[in-house]
């Protein structure tokens, strides 16, 4: 068995709003709030990194969980955004946090990242011990190393989240997950080694709109639980619009999805674990009934994981 045992984050501290980037893109910031649901987003300092932020995120999660770097087994991050094609940023983590010579894998997987890694660390929990996974972003500098369309442009953030997935124990087990891919769809959204962004916002959305509920549905129904029995759902913070939508396809109400994508923006493979941390910091017992994580992003990667 595996277990959620703590989450972390950390946000960089200069604030965007929808003013800056909307003079920036050509629009106004009305137009941003009605497109996205996002009124703000975190940038990164020049003397920030990928890496420097998930160490950040990480030993939040450590502390959090009263434990220290010597306690992990294995190291996972999750990011779409490193500043080089390789080494990535996991082993620079591992060194930060003291720990070189523990394992420490790459998942450039990005928007879904961090929900593949949790999905992972469940099964590889139970031969490595603690299993930190991180996802950290940098996202602002994507964005500006090129000129972007309006509608790629005003969805970024920057930040960190980690989770530390334990055999011993934590508030939740994790149950099942159901992942999936259709490189079919690769060119939908994409970062090219020396080109821009680019998204195909319809083509991304209707993918997202179709296969998230559908993900979810079948997880919960494998392991015959039904939506409106789940306490909280903890998805990728994509677009305000798409997590209302996922919440009208399962039936359930919208605010049984924790959302804070109005303040951070799309911050990537670390929006779930964002979300997450802050959902756990708020709650103040043990949850009583079903979790669902859920996440979407290039590749096109998707799943959901069940925790209990």
């Amino acid at each position: 068995m595996a277990y959620l045992r703590a989450f972390g984050a950390y946000l960089p501290s200069r604030v965007a709003d929808n003013h800056e980037l909307a003079a920036a893109a050509g629009t106004d910031a009305e137009w941003v709030l009605r497109a996205t649901g996002i009124v703000e987003r975190r940038f990164a300092a020049p003397e920030e990194s990928v890496a420097s932020l998930g160490i950040r995120a990480a030993k939040d999660c450590l502390d959090n969980a009263g434990l220290t770097a010597r306690d992990v087994g294995l190291l996972m991050v999750a990011s779409s955004s490193a500043e080089r094609r390789f080494p990535g940023p996991a082993a620079a983590i591992g060194a930060g946090l003291g720990i070189n010579g523990v394992p420490a894998i790459d998942l450039p997987i990005a928007s879904a990242g961090s929900l593949f890694g949790m999905a992972l660390a469940a099964h590889l929990a139970p031969a490595y011990g603690n299993v930190l996974v991180i996802g950290a972003e940098v996202m602002s500098r994507v964005v500006a190393r090129h000129p972007a369309h309006r509608d790629t442009a005003i969805l970024f953030g920057d930040g960190a989240g980690a989770c530390l997935v334990s055999t011993e124990r934590g508030f939740a087990e994790i149950r099942d997950a159901l992942l999936a891919s259709d490189g079919d769809f690769a060119e939908a959204l994409r970062l090219d080694l020396d080109g821009p962004l680019f998204m195909d916002g319809r083509t991304i959305i209707m993918q997202a709109a179709r296969k998230i509920p559908r993900a979810i549905s079948e997880l919960l129904a494998r392991n015959h639980v039904a939506p409106a029995a789940v306490e909280v759902f903890l998805m990728h913070q994509a677009n305000l619009n798409l997590i209302t939508r996922v919440a009208q396809a399962l039936a359930v109400p919208e605010d049984r999805f924790f959302r804070n994508i109005q303040r951070y923006g799309n911050t990537s493979s670390a929006s779930m674990l964002l979300v997450a941390a802050e959902w756990w910091r708020q709650s103040a017992v043990a949850p009583a009934g079903p979790i669902v994580f859920a996440a979407f992003g290039g590749g096109l990667h998707w799943g959901a994981v069940l925790a209990a």
